[in-house]
């Protein structure tokens, strides 16, 4: 056929054919969506700002570098699904786009700045300073390898930085915040309030009669969503981790042993650890000639005061060898006998003399101690390298519709049958289903999911599998008043007593601005009369809780007022407040430097966030979504 083609090809008519041929193919690929083969090129763009292109990649390094600096900060991990309920992958988007905004506005106004002055901005960062205060080459590397970074990106990115703080530093200018603002800031922050108050319980109103059945049936009818049913499922799960699987008491003695041998220096004992006292010298001479003197006869406190350095100055710690990064003075630490100083010792960070004046000897937990633990990790290494196989087996029994449970049994593993959960993870009695409770993975595919339905595993962070059948379905419903009535009473019996205590607050509030004094009312009412000072904004006080504090101060200085307080409403604070004082602005304060600053940050992130939304609105923002999607792994978007 090849030859064919080839033949044709050699005659203007034949050339015309094959054109025509091609043509019909090519327009055939297009109405069948092949044509997405000539749109690929935009696969890789996430977005563009203007002529500025944000690949897929770039994003999904800066969101993988935003998700590793925030649980860093949390120390705890985060998931995909956490991320994106707290907005992450928005916010890593929005700010690649202001960034390629600012890049490309500095580049219009020809902003540069030269290797020379780039260089000196990396060798003046404090980042990457040794202990002398210089910069470091090898820290530099290590810092930069740590954070998965060459020094070409490394230096992109400063210098793009650095611009972009040139364009910013020009539309800012001189920037500061009006006194009027700080005053303003300061006298919300610093004002300070007394009050004296009683407090009305619920006892105060009296005994509340029940109500009749219409009306009881009244109040219910205005609130039945608050008693309506919610869906239930009733549901089997299979759950397969490494614990599950794990077969201790199949683990011998003598693999316990094995371990326990090859491990106890460094995982089951202590290392030894010295307390360290160091002398730093500027150079290598001046260390030598003071380890002479020590030679000679003076003592290494001699030494230190001959130095001006005082007990706290020459303290360094305590350490393990391997804690000690400087490996020329963590040779002479743990060389040295308690109490003896070293030699001059020219370590990485410069020369030291170093003395040991405690040693805590090294330790090993015994076999016995630690048997347990080291047989239970060795069957669950042993399982981990099963599950796959397990996982497999679970499958191909599903793929002949064999159920759970039955599954479970021939595998001596357990299922979970639950009556009914909802999508709270708790059953008809509002009590946690164990095992589903929390686990939000599971409670959203079971609600996703439908009755014998074939539905995936879950994959768990432990490398284990979640399976589950939904066996039947109980729609959400409204119930009668006869199925809650016990609830109902309760929630209505709480509102009485709030409402009666509120209209009782009411009254004395009233009597208390017209000029009653608070301890004539509360000696009628025989209840205590109470006073709080100090009060301060967004804190509690005593037994003032912060919603009570905040209304407090939501009342003119003389006036009275009153707030809920207590569990569901079932008490009333009603108080008069009595002070209101708010200290001078003085400017030259340590305070007042600290609210100028905040004001003149907010103010500059107000600004640099209208300025990217006016250049993102010149330069024209175009989202491809299908792209984002994928560099966040939201393929069912």
């Amino acid at each position: 056929m090849l030859n064919s083609f080839r033949n044709a090809g050699q005659s203007l008519i034949g050339r015309a054919i094959i054109a025509i041929m091609f043509g019909f193919l090519i327009l055939s690929f297009g109405l069948w969506g092949v044509g997405d083969i000539f749109r690929g090129y935009a696969a890789n763009t996430a977005a563009n700002v203007g002529k500025t292109e944000i690949t897929v990649q770039a994003l999904r390094n800066a969101y993988q570098n935003e998700l590793q600096r925030l649980q860093q900060q949390l120390r705890q991990p985060i998931s995909a699904e956490m991320a994106r309920r707290i907005g992450l992958e928005q916010q890593v988007l929005n700010r690649l786009i202001n960034e390629a905004a600012l890049d490309a506005r500095a580049r219009e106004l020809g902003l540069a700045i030269s290797d020379a002055d780039l260089a000196r901005a990396v060798m003046d960062d404090p980042v990457f300073r040794n202990a002398a205060g210089q910069f470091d080459r090898r820290r530099f590397d290590e810092l930069l390898r740590y954070n998965g970074l060459t020094e070409a990106s490394y230096l992109r990115d400063q210098r793009a930085v650095i611009i972009r703080r040139q364009l910013l530093e020009g539309v800012m200018g001189a920037l500061e915040t009006p006194i009027a603002l700080q005053e303003a800031v300061y006298r919300y922050g610093a004002e300070r309030r007394a009050a004296s108050y009683v407090v009305l319980p619920a006892a105060s109103v009296g005994t509340i009669a029940d109500p009749d059945e219409a009306a009881l049936q009244s109040w219910f009818d205005a609130r039945k969503a608050i008693f309506r049913a919610p869906e239930y499922r009733s549901v089997v799960t299979l759950t397969l981790t490494p614990e599950t699987l794990a077969k201790p008491d199949a683990v011998s003695d003598a693999d316990v042993r094995r371990v326990y041998e090859a491990d106890k220096a460094t995982r089951f004992g202590t290392p030894e650890r010295r307390t360290v006292e160091r002398i730093t010298f500027p150079n290598l001479a001046d260390a030598q000639a003071a380890a002479a003197k020590i030679a000679a006869g003076t003592t290494f406190e001699a030494l230190a005061a001959e130095r001006g350095l005082a007990e706290k100055d020459i303290a360094f710690g305590t350490f393990a060898k391997s804690e000690l990064i400087d490996a020329a003075v963590a040779d002479a630490v743990f060389s040295l006998a308690q109490g003896v100083a070293s030699g001059a010792v020219e370590g990485r960070f410069g020369p030291v003399i170093v003395r040991v004046t405690a040693i805590e000897p090294a330790s090993v937990k015994p076999l016995e101690a630690v048997s347990a633990e080291i047989r239970q990790g060795l069957a669950r290494s042993a399982a981990q390298n099963q599950i796959n196989d397990v996982h497999d087996r679970i499958e191909d029994d599903r793929l002949a519709a064999k159920p759970l449970a039955e599954i479970a049994t021939a595998l001596g593993l357990s299922a979970q049958t639950i009556a009914a959960v909802d999508q709270a993870g708790n059953d008809k009695n509002g009590q946690p289903v164990p095992g589903v409770a929390g686990n939000t993975a599971l409670l959203n595919a079971i609600f996703a999911s439908d009755v014998g339905a074939d539905n995936e595993a879950i994959r768990l962070s432990d490398g284990g599998y979640e399976w589950f059948d939904v066996r039947g379905v109980d729609p959400a419903h409204e119930r009668p008043l006869a199925d809650v009535r016990d609830q109902v009473l309760v929630r209505w019996r709480e509102d009485a007593i709030a409402k009666a205590l509120s209209d009782k607050a009411r009254a004395l509030v009233e009597r208390l601005n017209k000029g009653e004094a608070l301890d004539a009312v509360a000696a009628e009412l025989s209840l205590p009369v109470e006073t709080a000072t100090g009060l301060a904004r967004g804190a509690a006080s005593g037994n003032l809780t912060v919603p009570v504090v905040a209304q407090i101060f939501a009342v003119p200085a003389g006036k009275a007022g009153s707030v809920a307080a207590g569990t569901n409403g079932d008490a009333r604070v009603v108080f008069v407040v009595t002070e209101a004082t708010v200290p001078p602005y003085i400017t030259s304060t340590g305070d007042a430097a600290r609210i100028r600053d905040q004001m003149r940050t907010a103010v500059e992130e107000d600004l640099i966030s209208e300025y990217s939304t006016k250049l993102r609105s010149e330069l024209g923002v175009t989202i491809n979504q299908r792209a984002i999607n994928n560099a966040f792994g939201n393929t069912d978007l």
